[in-house]
């Protein structure tokens, strides 16, 4: 049996990234909480079991670590250590409320007949494009159709839907597993810059020219004085909040097609009956989690599945792991939209969880609820292609026809 520094190594590997799972399986053998070899890893244990990665994202004395550096000078961690992704309680909290303010159940559900409306009109460009028998790439309706929706909420111009994708791609390279490399961290720095200052672009022009969107919205809040946070807080917590909607939801739609497109059953039955796509989409995101790495920082001594954890000790948090615990789900490797239990961690857990979840679901329903029965005949044509992060599980390419 290899040790869990040995397992750990192996994830970072061209084979760990595209396929983690059996090296997920080789972590359950051990236990729920893995302890490194002190000195051998910046990481003092791995949370890989359901229950105990669970309690460590609810559990606040786990706290949210980007840098060591309290004040970076690096724009790109000053700009994400800003938003409320990355703090701690209090200005968690603090950020939170303004948000969930306006991304009120209501608003939400009041949402739910755009993001349809936006799947279909997506829907129809992709059968344009596939017109004749014509191979495309389902990554660009994966990416088209998150950042469409969250652009039409907050108000961004479609015309600049396509400039967010590199500037975002250069972030998420950033931080993933080993992507501190000096032209990484250049790139991200550049891009990080480049969003604040098209947010602060945004939040001027709301101010002359107020919209009832999203960001006017939390612009009016901001000058009303009721809000809570400042400019930059706003300006950070935007730049992160579509970073993370669409590259998430993104993984969530090409890992699920993937999957269903194995299984013909699958596709019939929801292709007959689109409300499946909800045990659908919670399937996906259990069985193949778009995030794979979480972080955190004891802040106490204390102790998870039993394993004592020091003060100051860095935790690595297995979501993708953590969703096939064995004891958790029976069979848990294998995709199956129709278990009793669909419970997952992709979103996180406790006072963190993810406050864009009720959104991407709606996402996912929208597409695997309308796509097969727009293409019954879809396939692939050549093998997908996984992209190179581990600490975001998608795809680069996924070669399709609409038959």
């Amino acid at each position: 049996m290899r040790t869990a520094n040995e397992i750990l190594a192996a994830l970072g590997s061209e084979a760990g990234r595209r396929d983690p799972m059996p090296l997920f399986a080789e972590l359950h053998r051990i236990g729920p909480v893995c302890r490194l070899a002190p000195g051998s890893s910046p990481y003092a244990v791995v949370v890989n079991g359901y229950d105990a990665a669970q309690e460590a994202l609810k559990d606040t004395r786990f706290r949210r670590l980007l840098s060591a550096d309290p004040n970076p000078k690096e724009p790109v961690l000053r700009r994400l250590g800003g938003s409320m992704m990355f703090r701690n309680e209090p200005d968690h909290l603090r950020m939170r409320k303004v948000f969930q303010a306006v991304l009120t159940p209501r608003r939400l559900t009041g949402f739910e007949p755009v993001v349809d409306a936006l799947a279909a009109e997506l829907l129809d460009d992709l059968g344009k494009a596939g017109a004749n028998g014509q191979m495309i790439d389902f990554v660009d309706f994966a990416y088209r159709l998150p950042i469409t929706v969250i652009g039409t909420f907050l108000g961004i111009p479609r015309s600049d839907f396509g400039w967010f994708r590199d500037r975002t791609q250069r972030i998420d390279d950033y931080l993933d597993l080993g992507g501190k490399a000096p032209e990484r961290l250049a790139a991200a720095n550049q891009a990080a810059e480049e969003l604040n200052d098209y947010y602060a672009r945004m939040i001027a022009d709301r101010r002359i020219r107020p919209r009832d969107d999203l960001v006017g919205s939390l612009v009016h809040a901001l000058d009303s004085g009721t809000s809570g946070i400042d400019e930059q807080e706003l300006i950070d917590n935007l730049l992160v909040l579509v970073n993370a909607s669409f590259v998430t939801t993104m993984n969530l739609l090409t890992n699920g097609l993937e999957q269903l497109l194995s299984q013909p059953a699958l596709v019939e039955a929801v292709r007959d009956d689109p409300g499946l796509a909800a045990d659908y989409v919670e399937e996906i995101l259990r069985h193949q989690s778009s995030v794979q790495l979480i972080s955190r920082k004891a802040s106490v001594d204390l102790e998870l599945a039993g394993e004592p954890i020091s003060a100051g000790s860095l935790v690595l948090i297995l979501p993708g792991a953590a969703n096939r615990d064995p004891i958790k789900h029976a069979d848990a490797d294998t995709f199956d939209p129709g278990r009793d239990d669909l419970q997952h961690l992709s979103f996180g857990a406790g006072p963190f969880y993810c406050v864009g979840a009720a959104l991407a679901r709606m996402e996912g329903r929208a597409a695997f609820g309308q796509l097969f029965q727009r293409f019954p005949n879809l396939r692939f044509e050549g093998e997908p292609v996984r992209s190179h992060s581990l600490l975001l599980r998608g795809h680069s390419s996924m070669p399709i026809r609409l038959g």
